[in-house]
């Protein structure tokens, strides 16, 4: 070729050097196109693009980085081209002689690199007598040279997507269940995505297969799995920007699956990150361990918990300084649950296991500085430490910073705030949801349980009514049975649940053929419970016999079992048939399921707008399904126009529904059983996370001056506290309280103004008899509102109309009314008998309060008639 010492100058060197390359070129291309035209007319357009390649690769280029599909993970992977190293061939030059310039080594190695091309070329015609057949990687590799690279194991060789086996059997996939599948490449790894469609719950499961080639060629599949709830849909993106103002880590869930799950490999696989490890337990630390499991059973039952056992286990394990015992301990002595109520001893317990990071700790103390029990009351230490047990995870934390950023307590106002917070609670107790929905809680309203005592419609069943069911039941009566079998199955009115008793009754009833029975024995035996065992085919046989006889419950259970396919075909047109006989009957499981049939777009086309009306008639039936999907809907404007505070609504309904929420009833039956102290302290918790019927239960025992837990000089200033706070809920009894706590001046100074405006709102959005009644009596007086007759006769005509019980007291007022009107009248016309009429004033006679005095004659008076014609 030429000579390396040579003395020629750099610019003739670099012209010379380009020159032959090009004339090595055109000779091979010559030689490569007189072989194609022995081939024929087919094999030339084949062995162009081998040419294109061979060039390629004599230049020193990657031919398959340009092939390669650009498709990488957005987040979490560090980027980096593939190198692909082209082959030198070795120097021959002697010791002692160099090139003088790197330029003219460059040049050097790149004709060399072109002549071991040519001679592969030809080597390979002699021994395949053929050209070789670039599409194949081996013949590729061994013509141009270029060798597998590894990097951490991978192999970096160029492969398609199509080179890869299907992670999954086609087969085995439903293709009505999947919303989405899609893929990307990136090296030697290929990335399959599968997006189902929401399930019952409204939750979207992802599967993502990750499949790996090595240098031999060998595949290797990773699997992982996700879940979220159905807040996000394939319209997603459409509300990205208004999903971002919530922080949550499920909408980047939906915005792109990939990015879900990388940054949780991210966070499981990091390179640099060391597990470090566990400290073994000691003998004592594992006692405790076991003194806490034992506990935690036995609270964790669904039904037939046995408190007090429990709490005896979580002492002993407190007394080994186990952190979760030290909190329900620390819970037990502040709410008096199975201990003698302490406040003392629990701030110190919460203040230690703040110390060591507790979130429960943290809730505690925050409890005890927002309302000023046991310590100075401070709202600034009160939201932050809500705020770090929040950041714990601590469900009941996120709950109260919801409700303040919700009511603007402590805190400004911030709507979208409050939603971050309601829905990562709302998350967490629809995932706890049932089929059967779960316990029913009953919100019992201490002033109007006084009242229906009196009238006998306590919403709590007496213990003589429950026997004198029992005893028709016993005697054959279904109706009786049935009532029997739902109080114990789902509990209610004071009835605690009982799967045995319910069984039995059920059981009695389905003797009989009633189609209740059989579709609640479905029910049981779908979902399994302590009497029976889960079966599936005796479920689908129980709902059949209630289906066929038109019962709404078993059309709604046998619509379940052919949506999922247990112990039947799975059949979304079958299921969409039985929903839509349930829900034509107002039955609410079946509105709910057909709500989900519609937003999931599963055996009929996608509709949101049906999808949202059932969702609102099966809400209006009170399931916490049908409330959390709503709020999602309303929480992105998937359906419907995006309303945050309406979301938030429905979102904190959901999480009233929770587990704590079993404290209501606990609550109430102390205070039947005398316990005042502890079951205000429960109150007052439930009323801090956001209750209303609590902080209406805390102000109406502080009204009522059954407690001595406080000072008197701020009972009455906690209680319009309450009232105020329940009042901005929407409570009607609240409203009318706080006018009448400013009208008397109770915990604040009398302002007839302001209890004007309390009871004028009370009237106008409430419509509350009593407000109408109170307002008119203002307007008669010219106490904070215009004297003016006529008003009065007005609203006391209002109060009459609006309430059946106002009318006695009503007639009272207008006939007290119409007597003065009509001597006012009569004494200026009659101006020579005013000294008489005003020496007859029963104001002069009787005082300022004459009226009540004789409101009270009077109705003793009609009281002695009503008696006396009894007698007759």
């Amino acid at each position: 070729m030429y000579s390396r010492t040579e003395k020629y100058s750099s610019q003739n060197f670099v012209k010379w050097k380009t020159v032959l390359i090009l004339s090595s070129l055109f000779y091979l291309c010559f030689v490569v196109h007189m072989t194609e035209a022995n081939e024929g007319t087919q094999e030339v357009k084949k062995q162009s693009k081998d040419k294109t390649v061979v060039e390629e690769s004599a230049s020193g280029q990657n031919p398959s980085n340009s092939q390669l599909k650009d498709q990488t993970l957005n987040q979490g992977e560090s980027q980096r081209d593939p190198q692909v190293e082209t082959p030198h061939a070795e120097e021959s030059e002697s010791q002692g002689e160099r090139s003088s310039s790197e330029q003219s080594e460059q040049v050097d190695e790149g004709l060399k690199s072109n002549e071991e091309v040519f001679e592969r070329i030809k080597n390979f015609k002699k021994t395949h007598g053929r050209l070789p057949d670039l599409d194949d990687p081996d013949e590729k590799r061994e013509i141009t040279g270029v060798k597998d690279q590894k990097e951490n194991g991978i192999v970096t060789d160029q492969v398609t997507e199509d080179d890869f086996p299907s992670p999954f059997l086609k087969e085995e996939l439903d293709a009505d269940q999947i919303e989405e599948i899609s893929s990307s490449l990136e090296k030697n790894v290929k990335t399959t995505t599968v997006v189902f469609k929401p399930d019952e719950h409204g939750n979207i499961r992802v599967q993502k297969y990750t499949q790996t080639r090595d240098a031999d060629g060998v595949y290797t599949t990773d699997v992982y799995e996700g879940t979220n709830e159905m807040s996000e849909n394939q319209n997603a993106e459409e509300h990205y920007d208004a999903e971002q103002n919530y922080g949550e880590d499920e909408d980047q869930f939906f915005q792109n699956p990939d990015d879900f799950f990388q940054d949780n490999e991210d966070m499981d696989e990091g390179e640099d990150i060391e597990e470090e490890p566990q400290e073994e337990l000691t003998t004592e630390q594992r006692q405790a361990q076991e003194y806490y499991s034992q506990g935690e059973a036995l609270i964790n039952r669904t039904y037939d918990k046995d408190q007090h056992q429990a709490m005896e286990y979580f002492q002993m394990a407190a007394k080994l300084n186990h952190t979760q015992a030290l909190e329900h301990v620390a819970f037990a002595y502040i709410l008096g649950d199975y201990l003698p109520q302490d406040t003392e001893k629990a701030k110190l317990m919460f203040q230690d296991l703040a110390a060591r990071g507790s979130p429960k700790g943290q809730l505690g103390l925050a409890f005890l500085y927002s309302t000023g029990i046991g310590v100075n009351s401070s709202q600034a230490k009160s939201l932050v430490y809500f705020t770090f047990a929040s950041l714990g995870g601590d469900p009941l934390a996120q709950m109260s910073l919801g409700y303040r950023y919700w009511s603007g307590i402590g805190v400004e106002r911030k709507c979208e705030t409050a939603l971050t917070y309601y829905r990562k609670v709302a998350t967490t107790v629809a995932d706890a949801v049932t089929m059967s929905g779960g316990p029913i809680v009953q919100r019992i309203r201490l002033q109007e349980e006084a009242e229906n005592q009196v009238t006998g419609q306590s919403m709590m069943m007496d213990d003589d009514l429950l026997q004198y069911y029992h005893f028709l039941a016993d005697k054959g009566d279904v109706q009786a049975q049935v009532v029997l079998g739902q109080l114990y199955f789902q509990g209610g009115r004071g009835v605690g649940i009982n799967h045995e008793r319910a069984l039995h009754y059920f059981l009695m009833a389905a003797e009989s053929g009633n189609a209740n029975a059989f579709a609640f024995l479905g029910k049981m035996y779908s979902e399994g419970s302590p009497a029976v065992k889960q079966s599936n085919e005796t479920a689908f046989s129980y709902f059949k016999k209630a289906a066929d006889k038109g019962n709404p419950v078993g059309q709604t259970g046998l619509g379940m079992l052919y949506m999922y396919g247990k112990g039947v075909d799975k059949d979304y047109t079958k299921a969409i048939k039985y929903f839509s006989l349930a829900a034509d009957q107002g039955w609410v499981d079946g509105q709910l399921q057909l709500a989900l049939m519609y937003y999931g777009g599963r055996g009929t086309r996608r509709d949101y707008k049906l999808a949202v009306k059932y969702f609102n008639l099966a809400s209006q039936g009170g399931h916490v399904l049908a409330f959390y999907n709503l709020a999602q809907m309303h929480a992105t404007g998937t359906g419907v126009l995006r309303n945050c505070h309406t979301a938030v609504e429905l979102f904190k309904n959901v999480a009233e529904r929770g587990r704590w929420a079993e404290m209501m009833p606990e609550a109430y039956n102390m205070y039947k059983e005398g316990h005042l102290d502890q079951a205000l302290m429960k109150y007052v918790f439930l009323a801090e996370l956001g209750y209303e019927v609590a902080q209406s239960n805390v102000a109406y025992m502080l009204d009522q001056g059954e407690v001595g837990m406080f000072e008197n000089t701020e009972v009455l200033e906690r209680a319009l506290l309450q009232w105020s706070r329940a009042a901005s809920q929407g409570s009607t009894v609240a409203r009318v309280k706080m006018g009448d706590y400013h009208y008397y001046g109770y915990g604040t100074k009398i302002d007839y103004e302001t209890a004007a405006s309390h009871y004028r709102l009370a009237s106008e959005q409430q419509h509350s008899a009593q407000a109408m009644f109170n307002l008119g009596y203002m307007h008669e007086q010219g106490l904070g509102l215009k004297q003016d007759v006529h008003l009065a006769k007005r609203f006391y005509d209002m109060a009459a109309e609006t309430s059946v019980d106002a009318h006695v007291p009503v007639t009272l007022a207008l006939i007290k009314l119409g007597l003065f009107y009509g001597l006012e009248v009569f004494s200026k016309e009659m101006e020579d008998y005013q000294r008489l009429f005003t020496r007859l004033d029963p104001r002069f006679l009787l005082g300022p309060d004459w009226d009540i005095y004789l409101m009270t004659f009077l109705a003793l008076l009609l009281g002695f008639l009503v008696l006396l014609r009894r007698v007759r």
